[in-house]
């Protein structure tokens, strides 16, 4: 049947209206849709799960979207809800204001532009943490800029919230190829198989994951056998030198002199590419040339001013270099010495800590940390608060409900901690060193509220496990000798 789009509205939340002409019919049609950069696919999906396929192609300034199929050709219109009002209906209408900058990234990818793309896109997630489509760019500009890693971080979080998204499993799976993880590529894709097995595309991929999984498994053996080296599989017998070097847990001062040399020359061939300036720092920092370090992590944050990871780079390097400088003192026999760099050490971490919250407001993980640092400085409210924004990052979940349960405990609000502690263990069914703390304090707060029965079965679900525990043993047995175990 004759088919044609005579109008055709895209939203930033991922749904499109569209009139559409059939057999001589016109009607509109709703759904879904999704945009691949990579491969300018745009993809419409129908309430009753129908997919239909074109390839399109974004206009410079990103306000609309030219899609073709088969000699036809349409002209995509990027429209904007109009805000109703608050709740969901305000999110959509915010969301929506930033689809031009969205759209301007997604152009950058097109154009090879993937350092520019990331940055783009981390300002949008700056903005929106868990915006899936966001995440997705983000991820398509790391791929393009050669830094997967990156991406791949956001995307599991992502996967997390959205463990069908086929999307997100895709190019996650993708990343991972990049970063030479093929066994997890491998399940990314089987996956998608798993939710679309009639797809080509998926079994391609999931085809080409498990050849890669297979020959990082078996292929130097393979080539062994013919009398080669496992260098023969490279083009280049420098480059297998290094990669090599690179690839030992340990790295001698020779390799790891080597690989500097070689890490400057990338750098002066492609002087804005951060993942090598990325690699120099690390190298830098193992050979303990510190200043070397900073001075690498300074010239690459000003080609790529707030990035995050930049600054997180920075002060790794300063609190090695105070590890290094105590154990220096130490050494000579100055604890005097290493006594004061230790408080220096830790008035830098807390400051420090402090001003990239502020910087990353949006950045759960440091949001996580910082909450650590004020619990055991004693300022439980404000410890409260960090946990309270870190857990809802599935990452740091379980670790936020703990530690705010013992912000609580501290606070004498048994109740409050326990409920805390009660959410921290839901799904934990492995009796692991964080299910154990968990299980612990579910005992100790159940003590503090006079409930022993409650208590004994926490230390008993412990004991159990692991005897050695802390004083699990000593409680269980004094219970028993008291005459309370049932």
């Amino acid at each position: 049947a004759d088919f044609g789009i005579a109008k055709l509205w895209l939203n930033e939340d991922g749904t499109y209206k569209a009139v559409a002409t059939c057999s001589g019919q016109t009607r509109v049609m709703t759904g879904t849709y999704e945009y691949a950069a990579d491969t300018n696919a745009l993809t419409f999906v129908t309430p009753d799960g129908e997919e239909r396929t074109y390839l399109a192609e974004l206009c410079a300034m990103g306000q609309q979207m030219t899609v073709r199929q088969e000699g036809q050709e349409w002209q995509a219109t990027m429209q904007r809800a109009k805000q109703k009002g608050g709740g969901a209906l305000g999110h959509m209408a915010s969301a929506t204001a930033r689809m031009p900058a969205y759209l301007s990234a997604m152009v950058m990818v097109k154009s090879g532009r993937g350092a520019q793309a990331v940055l783009a896109a981390e300002r949008l997630l700056r903005e929106d943490p868990m915006n899936r489509k966001f995440a997705l760019l983000l991820g398509e500009a790391t791929a393009a800029a050669e830094i997967p890693e990156a991406g791949a971080q956001t995307l599991e979080i992502m996967r997390d919230h959205h463990p069908e998204d086929l999307l997100t499993l895709r190019l996650l799976g993708k990343l991972y190829l990049d970063m030479g993880d093929t066994k997890a590529a491998r399940v990314c894709f089987e996956k998608v198989c798993e939710l679309r097995p009639r797809d080509p595309v998926a079994l391609k991929a999931l085809k080409d994951a498990m050849a890669l999984d297979s020959m990082s498994k078996d292929g130097w053996s393979e080539v062994a056998e013919k009398g080669g080296s496992y260098r023969d599989m490279m083009r280049d017998s420098k480059e297998a030198q290094i990669l090599e070097q690179e690839s030992k847990a340990v790295k001698s001062d020779q390799d790891a002199d080597a690989l500097i040399d070689d890490t400057k020359a990338k750098i002066e061939a492609e002087p804005e590419n951060i993942n090598y300036y990325r690699a120099l720092a690390r190298l830098y920092t193992q050979r303990k040339r510190y200043e070397e370090a900073l001075e690498t992590i300074s010239a690459a944050t000003e080609i790529n001013p707030g990035d995050p990871e930049l600054d997180r780079a920075r002060s790794s390097i300063l609190m090695q270099q105070f590890d290094y400088e105590i154990a220096e003192l130490n050494a000579a026999g100055d604890a005097d010495g290493a006594a004061a760099k230790e408080i220096e050490k830790a008035e830098f971490y807390f400051n420090d800590l402090q001003e990239r919250v502020k910087k990353y407001p949006n950045d759960l993980g440091l949001r996580y940390d910082w909450g650590i640092v004020l619990f055991e400085n004693e300022y439980m409210d404000e410890a409260i608060q960090q946990f309270q924004l870190a857990q809802k990052n599935p990452k740091f979940r379980v670790l936020a409900l703990y530690n705010l349960g013992m912000c609580f405990k501290a606070k004498k609000q048994y109740d409050l901690a326990r409920e805390q502690f009660e959410r921290a263990s839901e799904g934990m069914t492995q009796m692991d060193d964080t299910n154990k703390d968990i299980c612990y304090e579910l005992g100790s707060v159940a003590e503090l509220l006079g409930d022993a029965a409650t208590a004994l079965e926490h230390y008993k679900n412990i004991y159990q496990a692991d005897i050695s525990y802390r004083d699990v043993a000593q409680k269980i047995e004094q219970a028993y000798s008291d005459g309370n175990e049932e």
